[in-house]
């Protein structure tokens, strides 16, 4: 039984190794896509849907009135007038009145995706036919703009989306955890889809359209039954034709969950979604994780005497872990922190997969302050 587990360790290590291989060769080919540098820059309008104020979120939404772009405005939507976030955003815009900015309500949601709502009203009311949508808790720089544009001056691009690296706003351990799963597990996660198949989705915090793609793929109203909008946007893109670019620019993504159990649901919500949106892809994901294996490698090698080979196999897993956080985290998303890259994301794979295995325990999330059951193929209704 013993030497079966082991077995099944090396197994785990020799598959979760050649996973990492993929992530830095997908790193090398992320390096090598060319960007077009547009003859003109296109107006665009920016997106912005909001739900309520939430830490740091005039700093964040400063950031967007302050790119260095030559024509482009801002439109912010919530379900209520009275919104505190739209309350932000109002005494935000006033500082900056060179910048138009106009702001909506939606009303009640007619969808199970209320931000769904709060898109289509800022999209028929938009005047520019490039569509950027962000959620609020991101953060950009000056040329963030910019950098979203490129991949639209190529006319067969329909969208495009940004990679993201997770920063822990307050600090705190669990913060961390769940920030250096966004900067590394899910950018090494895209890297690898983009060498294997071309982007087919689109990731939520920045994602942009040309109207023309959103308009032939029916409106926004295409998600209004599914959690994983980003990803159901993207994949119509791809479906109809469109390309679907991946940027090379970087957005800072701010993680607001400081508390273990409030991170802890967050991340198995989105691994649950995840598991209704791309089952086959999901259950392949759990040889993807080295901590688990090389644990079990370690437990194994010990109790059968071999107490250098399990330390040995398990150095094996914690190394392959390095590997991907230098090519995900430190070459694709910017991430400098040794501690972050090196002490936490060992820890945080291992926890990945726990939260992999979770995702199989029952399909209720809650979201929003509501319970949804998840249906296949990544739709949901309000549960009973």
């Amino acid at each position: 039984m013993l030497s079966l587990l082991l077995g099944l360790g090396i197994f785990g290590l020799v598959t979760s190794t050649v996973f990492a291989g993929m992530v830095v060769a997908g790193l090398r080919h992320h390096i090598r896509m060319a960007e077009l540098e547009p003859a003109e820059w296109p107006a665009m309008t920016l997106l912005k849907p909001l739900h309520g104020d939430e830490p740091g979120l005039a700093e964040h939404l400063a950031k967007f009135f302050e790119q260095d772009y030559p024509e482009f405005e801002i439109l912010f939507c919530a379900r209520d007038a009275a919104d505190k976030g739209l309350e932000v955003a109002r005494r935000v815009a006033e500082r900056y009145p060179g910048v138009r900015a106009r702001f909506f309500a939606a009303g009640d949601a007619p969808y199970i995706n209320a931000k769904v709502r709060s898109l289509e009203v800022m999209g028929e009311a938009a005047a520019h036919d490039i569509w950027v949508v962000s959620d609020s808790d991101v953060r950009v720089r000056r040329g963030y703009l910019r950098e979203v544009a490129r991949p639209f001056a190529d006319e067969k691009t329909g969208a495009m989306c940004c990679l993201y690296r997770g920063v822990a706003m307050d600090g705190g351990l669990w913060a961390e955890l769940e920030a250096v799963g966004m900067s590394v597990e899910m950018t090494a996660g895209v890297l690898v889809a983009n060498m294997l198949e071309g982007m087919q989705f689109v990731l939520g915090p920045t994602m942009a359209f040309r109207r023309a793609a959103v308009e032939q793929m029916g409106g926004f109203r295409v998600t209004a039954e599914y959690c994983a909008d980003d990803f159901v946007l993207g994949n119509e893109a791809h479906r109809l034709g469109w390309k679907v670019a991946l940027s090379h620019h970087t957005i800072d993504h701010m993680i607001l969950n400081s508390r273990f159990w409030p991170s802890m649901k967050h991340q198995v919500r989105w691994m649950k979604s995840t598991r209704f949106s791309r089952p086959k892809g999901h259950f392949g994901t759990a040889l993807t994780f080295a901590m688990p294996f090389a644990l079990l490698a370690l437990g194994a090698g010990w109790a059968l005497g071999h107490t250098a080979v399990g330390l040995a196999l398990f150095g094996w897993g914690v190394a392959t872990r390095w590997a991907i956080a230098w090519a995900a985290g430190e070459r694709t998303v910017g991430e400098r922190s040794w501690y972050l890259l090196g002490v936490l994301y060992p820890v945080r794979d291992l926890m990945g997969f726990g939260f992999w295995a979770a995702s199989y325990w029952g399909n209720r999330i809650l979201w929003r302050g509501r319970e949804f059951e998840l249906l296949p193929g990544g739709r949901m209704k309000a549960a009973e």
